[in-house]
């Protein structure tokens, strides 16, 4: 390990120490809310049960879906091993709502690249069914610009869509006070629009949810921070009780709903997975905190910086050029549990406009509370750098990655030109 890259992890765990006090306390308030629903709603051995088949009647299923409305503080939830990621999740809760005519409105910006084709161009898309989308671009500084946002709201908007997360953009994530605010301004406009929230890499980096903050639907994955690494798969919808009910008639049928769908041995391992959420996003944020703190005084740009707030998991890391990119994805994934021996390479995704690397060694497949690192190729080239089971997994892993780009020289520090910026301080 090349010695200036060790002092700047010596210097950066220091550096994280009391954002890892913060995040303590997070996860200790979240853990607490956790148990306190699961209490309530009286989860007992025989609801661990699996089910087969329709899975009509099936109690474990019924028990997931009232723990996980206690834990948002919503009126329902629908929470299925069927639903198979977070977009499904997100395309879910959007044809519940929406309908031939309606606009759908995004608050802040261009959305998640997967989330595009649902809402035009794909086969099966909102256009396609005759609704409207339209974007309301972000402020200068990143954040929602609230007031052009109330003169975007038109006779025939139903539903305002607010990303949390920063997804493969630079923007700062949202925090759920932010999210209140875009609701709150909607609301000031007409109180019938629709705000549905896409959660993803949000559950538990706060002390609330977006349904605290007025949001009528919240929409992620359970293979992200809400399935606690042990989830198999699955994604889950909460909120407005008659509006989560539609989503269900989406996922299954209507006149059938939330009645089916067999749990196939799910129910535990969501559970479970829900119970010990709170730590293993802990695990994620500390570690997150540390990656910014590290790689920035190797002189690279990072996203959010160590000291500013997080409301999500993704560290993103500046690295400047696609082969720098792919050989950041490379050493993390030689840092992976699973798959170590895999070279990732950029390939061409769907939903994706660009070639994407992605980084993945995980037990989960895609499971992105696992630590991974991902980007697509085009300017700046940032990785995301998200997840992680244990803190000292990605402290790890962002010191086998620093050292691979050190050896070829792919870091300012690296090469000799960071001048006064945080390289200095190695």
């Amino acid at each position: 390990m090349p010695g200036p890259v060790l002092a700047a992890a010596r210097a950066a765990l220091a550096e994280a120490e009391p954002w890892w006090r913060r995040v303590a306390s997070v996860v200790l308030q979240n853990q607490a809310r956790v148990l306190a629903a699961f209490q309530a709603a009286g989860v007992a051995e025989h609801h661990l049960a699996p089910s087969t088949g329709y899975g009509i009647g099936d109690p474990g299923r019924a028990k997931v879906e009232e723990v996980f409305a206690r834990v948002f503080g919503a009126e329902a939830a629908l929470v299925r091993p069927q639903i198979v990621s977070g977009t499904h999740a997100i395309t879910l809760g959007l044809f519940a709502v929406l309908r031939p005519g309606d606009e759908m409105i995004a608050a802040a910006g261009t959305p998640y690249d997967t989330l595009l084709p649902v809402l035009r161009g794909a086969p099966g898309s909102l256009a396609e069914w005759g609704v409207s989308y339209r974007e309301v671009p972000l402020a200068p500084d990143g954040r929602p610009d609230l007031e052009a946002l109330r003169r975007a709201i038109g006779p025939r908007t139903r539903a305002v869509f607010i990303q949390r997360s920063r997804g493969y953009a630079l923007r700062p994530s949202l925090t759920v006070a932010e999210i209140g605010r875009i609701v709150e301004t909607v609301r000031g406009v007409r109180e019938d629009i629709v705000c549905v929230v896409d959660n993803c890499y949000g559950e538990f980096c706060e002390t609330a949810e977006p349904t605290a903050a007025g949001a009528d639907l919240v929409c992620g994955s359970l293979i992200k921070n809400p399935g606690g690494g042990l989830a198999p798969t699955g994604g889950y919808v909460v909120g407005r009780a008659e509006l989560v009910e539609a989503a269900a008639a989406r996922l299954t049928a209507p006149g059938i709903g939330a009645e089916v769908g067999a749990s196939l041995g799910t129910t535990r391992l969501i559970l479970q997975g829900l119970f010990l959420a709170p730590h293993v996003v802990g695990e994620a944020l500390a570690g997150a905190h540390f990656a910014a703190a590290f790689f920035a005084r190797l002189g690279l740009n990072v996203r959010p910086r160590v000291d500013e707030p997080r409301t999500d998991l993704i560290q993103a890391v500046e690295l400047g050029s696609a082969e720098a990119l792919v050989a950041f994805c490379e050493a993390v994934q030689a840092a992976s549990p699973v798959d170590s021996g895999a070279r990732p390479r950029p390939e061409a995704m769907p939903g994706y406009d660009d070639p994407v690397v992605m980084a993945a060694g995980t037990f989960v497949q895609g499971a992105s509370i696992e630590l991974s690192a991902d980007g697509p190729l085009r300017p700046p080239y940032a990785a995301y750098f998200q997840g992680g089971l244990t803190r000292e997994h990605v402290v790890v892993a962002a010191l086998q990655a620093a050292a691979a780009l050190w050896r070829r020289g792919l870091i300012p520090a690296a090469g000799g030109h960071a001048g006064g910026g945080p390289g200095a301080r190695l």
